[in-house]
């Protein structure tokens, strides 16, 4: 009798755990990303709308300038003086996800020092991290390398690189869900 009981406590627990009720893992998604000119915004809310969960856009304290030339230098100075701007989005607690897709403009062959910034004031250990970016011509550049030294303790599953000009492209979605389905996430639920 008591071994019966036993037996049914531990299906119980499993089948509880199992519906992630009580699992210390949560396999929420979140899509975070940072746009200067909307190319990556508009990847990020297609990535989102296929692969589901939360959207935030890391924003810096003071916004980029809209010229592109005064941009591109302003990104060329900010990198070769190591600078971190300061930024107005903050993520209070990464736990609840396990799954962090993190996107950006190529900026001078890796990701914005605004993500540098982000990255050194979170902590992404455990979490499968999924690089997607905008760029024109030199795709996800070194910016994978940079995020492994910055997030050591995660995991970066293969990313997507789309050129900015191509991001309304029809193709984009087919090349979104075909990324995802390699990647084996689990398509949205649409209502």
């Amino acid at each position: 009798m008591q071994r019966a009981l036993l037996t049914i406590m531990a299906t119980i627990f499993v089948v509880f755990c199992s519906n992630g009720s009580m699992a210390a893992e949560s396999n929420k998604v979140l899509v975070l990303f940072f746009s200067h000119s909307g190319n990556t915004r508009s990847l990020a809310e297609m990535i989102h709308h296929q692969a589901g969960g939360d959207l935030v856009e890391i924003k810096t304290t003071l916004p980029y300038p809209q010229d592109y030339d005064t941009v591109v230098d302003q990104a060329k100075r900010e990198q070769q003086q190591n600078f971190r701007p300061q930024l107005s989005t903050y993520i209070d607690d990464l736990n609840e996800f396990s799954t962090i897709f993190i996107g950006y403009p190529n900026w001078w062959g890796t990701m914005p020092m605004a993500l540098f910034t982000f990255f050194e004031s979170h902590n992404f250990s455990g979490k499968k991290l999924i690089p997607f970016c905008t760029h024109e011509g030199s795709a996800l550049g070194r910016s994978v390398t940079d995020m492994q030294q910055l997030a050591p303790q995660a995991t970066i599953l293969e990313g997507l690189a789309i050129r900015g000009r191509s991001v309304h492209d029809r193709s984009t979605r087919t090349d979104i869900a075909d990324w995802l389905a390699k990647l084996n996430v689990p398509m949205a639920q649409q209502p």
